[in-house]
């Protein structure tokens, strides 16, 4: 690096195999759209949930274009909802073990897992590293980085609950994938951008996601 070059320093996101893809969308674009870097993590679990849940096939030789082509819909499967730019991503397969993120010394800002499923979180809370994902996982939190897990399951059981508490007694940000209404929600996209709020609040990472609450009732629907 030259005297003077700013270190490339991403947020890490995983997307495990969770029903929720669209969450996983509106973190991506809010992120790029905050100016951050990304590094990107898809299990091979959670390709299987995105071709159900859009039809569309993510392929390691074409991630670039897949990966447009899922960010552009919204969360109604409309294609050409959003305007995306990808090129602040690097992508990463789940199975290179190798990769960058499996190293304490790679420069990144946290990690963002999302959704994240009981799969997943078992494999995060004990330390598996089974794939890329569980292991930039255990690295973020070894390292004391931010680590936000938005956790899409209902309902959960002891085990699960379990794990959840290890991750917050690890230090990491657990964040379920439920989102509320005060903030005037009007349209299915409405609800998504406020789970995806959450978990950018949970990490610092600035945004217009959602309408704050602001201590007064009836404020209604957000201005359109």
């Amino acid at each position: 690096m030259n005297a003077g070059e700013t270190q490339r320093a991403p947020w890490i996101v995983g997307v495990s195999g969770a029903s929720g893809t669209p969450y996983a969308a509106a973190v991506l674009r809010a992120l790029l759209d905050a100016g951050e870097a990304v590094d990107l993590v898809v299990s091979r679990a959670s390709r299987l949930t995105l071709l159900d849940e859009t039809g569309i096939s993510f392929r390691d030789a074409h991630w670039q274009e897949d990966l447009r082509e899922w960010l552009a819909r919204g969360a109604d499967g409309k294609p050409g909802t959003f305007d995306v730019d990808v090129s602040g991503v690097r992508y990463w397969s789940a199975g290179d073990l190798a990769a960058g993120p499996s190293s304490g010394s790679y420069p990144a800002k946290g990690m963002l897992i999302v959704p994240a499923s009981t799969a997943c979180v078992a494999g995060v809370a004990l330390g598996l590293s089974k794939d890329l994902l569980q292991r930039a996982a255990s690295v973020t939190l070894k390292e004391r980085r931010p680590l936000v897990v938005a956790v899409r399951e209902t309902p959960l059981n002891g085990q699960t609950l379990r794990h959840l508490v290890a991750l917050d007694d690890a230090g990491a940000s657990v964040v379920p994938a439920s989102p509320a209404f005060y903030a005037g929600a009007t349209h299915i996209q409405d609800l998504v951008d406020f789970v995806a709020g959450r978990v950018l609040d949970a990490a610092g990472v600035g945004h217009g996601l959602y309408r704050r609450w602001k201590g007064e009732l009836g404020g209604g629907p957000a201005v359109r």
